[in-house]
């Protein structure tokens, strides 16, 4: 029950103005996707390693401005291949696949990130990507600015976002027969229907789809004949 008719139909008892109170469904958008020719332009843009790496997060892990921006080095699970994201949408912690060209990415930041002003931080508790304020993490509004610098760098004219790496993560996952439930428990979506949207742009899965009106236009195949039925003279 909706506030509107909680306060109609319960506390002002007009069950008669409750009645003519509608829902109206907001209109659904399919979401906005990259192909991965174009997620390859763009971060071949990126200006340096630590662009590159989150980026590549995004892209790469289905990772949420937020959630790369507040990475630690302690979340990197070398040892069991993964990413821990630790209290995200939701307060909701989750974890994500750690490949190896990821995990080449993140060693290729770690050997030019400054570290001069956290070194009395214990190395598991300090921020991957580091921002301009003391012992603060990067600011999603700086990386956003970034991805969109990349963006143009790469001569991309779609209206992209950064949540467009998100939104093409699970579509390529799915175009390449991803079981849904597991692009679910990666992005960390509560309901299915929310990670089936995908299902609506996945443009390869969808184009491989055979059409009923190919069927019409395929020879008959003659019946087989019964072995056990004599031929008729």
């Amino acid at each position: 029950m909706t506030g509107v008719r909680f306060l109609l139909r319960v506390t002002l008892r007009r069950l008669d103005l409750a009645a003519e109170v509608y829902h109206i469904k907001e209109p659904q958008k399919i979401p906005l996707v990259m192909s991965p020719v174009e997620v390859k332009r763009l971060l071949a843009m990126a200006k340096n390693p630590k662009v590159r790496v989150l980026l590549a997060l995004c892209y790469g892990c289905g990772l949420r401005a937020g959630e790369a921006v507040r990475l630690k080095v302690g979340d990197i699970d070398k040892a069991q291949g993964i990413i821990r994201i630790v209290q995200a949408k939701g307060r909701k912690d989750r974890h994500v696949m750690l490949s190896p060209e990821m995990l080449e990415l993140l060693r290729q930041w770690w050997k030019v990130r400054l570290s001069f002003y956290d070194r009395s931080v214990p190395i598991e508790d300090r921020w991957l990507f580091p921002g301009r304020k003391r012992n603060q993490p990067m600011t999603t509004r700086q990386l956003i600015r970034l991805f969109h610098e990349a963006a143009e760098a790469a001569n991309i004219k779609k209206p992209v976002t950064l949540h467009t790496l998100r939104h093409s993560f699970a579509t390529h996952l799915l175009e390449r027969g991803t079981d849904i439930r597991v692009i679910q428990a990666l992005l960390g979506h509560d309901k299915l229907e929310t990670t089936a949207r995908y299902a609506r742009v996945a443009t390869g899965l969808i184009s491989s789809v055979e059409s009923p009106l190919d069927k019409l236009s395929e020879p008959k195949r003659a019946k087989k004949r019964d072995k056990d039925t004599p031929s008729a003279k």
